[in-house]
């Protein structure tokens, strides 16, 4: 095996500004701290989060010919992440996220859609053969991997759902294609465990993992649904942004270290953790080494 983990898609650029709460009232007008533009979206995430664990990673993508697609590509060259890319002539994804005081965020999503579009599968397919895993983000062209992942490829395969509602179509490729099964209860409100059902009975996964933020996360496998607390933050809360790319991230490790699931929901819950005290969406993810010296005997 070549790689240890794939990331089929989701880069893009976070201009991150600072706002004085959330939701924000209605101004024409705000001063704020420096906007800056960091390394964003949920690829990004979880392929940089499981380069800092020590994972051999390969991303590949669609980004455009402009500054931001300049700019993510630079990330992972000068981070040593092997990478493939392909143009988006609509240009390279972007978001903003407004963070409050508290660390909460809202994001504005620009997800630069194109009908029809395709990743290139001189990109990822002999990548995704010679892999342990593939993670695959949700931006639409990604769905058409799953074909070229049956029969062709021994690899596990993953998806993040983020804050779906169990109902929006677009989703639904990913949740019923994929092995392992992440998402968050943000929007699912009294139908948790109903979705995280429906996700396994219809679907191939054989473990769904809904986030549930301070109040942890569910776990839904063989072993029936259980649920597992948060993990203290090692510091001051700074910015949420990414806990939940990270706790995928470590999650990983610990599947592809061959630790159970429940060492796999701590490692991914301290990496979370992590993620919430360091400013930025992906700046700087937890090291193996600071990982495990953080992980209960």
């Amino acid at each position: 095996m070549t790689h240890d983990v794939v990331v089929i898609g989701g880069t893009g650029v976070d201009t991150t500004v600072y706002v004085p709460e959330l939701p924000l009232p209605y101004a024409d007008t705000y001063a704020v701290p420096p906007v800056i533009d960091r390394i964003g979206n949920t690829g990004s995430g979880v392929a940089l989060g499981c380069h800092a664990l020590g994972l051999r990673v390969r991303l590949v993508d669609l980004v455009g010919d402009d500054p931001q697609g300049r700019f993510v590509k630079a990330h992972f060259a000068e981070r040593g992440i092997e990478a493939g890319w392909a143009p988006a002539p609509q240009g390279t994804r972007r978001s903003v996220l407004l963070v409050g005081p508290d660390g909460r965020r809202t994001s504005l999503f620009d997800p630069r859609a194109e009908p029809g579009e395709r990743l290139p599968r001189e990109l990822y397919l002999d990548a995704v053969r010679r892999a342990r895993h593939v993670h695959v983000s949700i931006t639409d062209f990604s769905r058409h991997v799953y074909p070229d992942l049956e029969g062709r490829s021994a690899a596990t395969v993953s998806t993040d759902l983020h804050d779906w509602d169990g109902e929006n179509d677009h989703h639904r490729d990913f949740a019923y294609s994929s092995g392992l099964v992440f998402l968050s209860e943000t929007a699912l409100g009294g139908r948790r465990e109903k979705v995280m059902r429906d996700i396994r009975d219809r679907g191939r996964a054989e473990t769904v993992v809904c986030t549930a933020g301070a109040d942890g996360c569910h776990v839904l496998d063989a072993g029936g649904l259980r649920h597992f607390p948060a993990t203290p933050l090692p510091g001051p809360v700074a910015d949420s942004n990414g806990a939940g790319d990270a706790f995928v991230s470590g999650f990983l490790y610990g599947r592809l270290n061959g630790r159970p699931t429940e060492e796999c929901v701590r490692l991914g819950a301290l990496a979370g953790a992590h993620a919430c005290t360091v400013p930025g969406t992906h700046e700087d993810p937890i090291t193996e080494k600071a990982l495990l010296d953080r992980f209960p005997a």
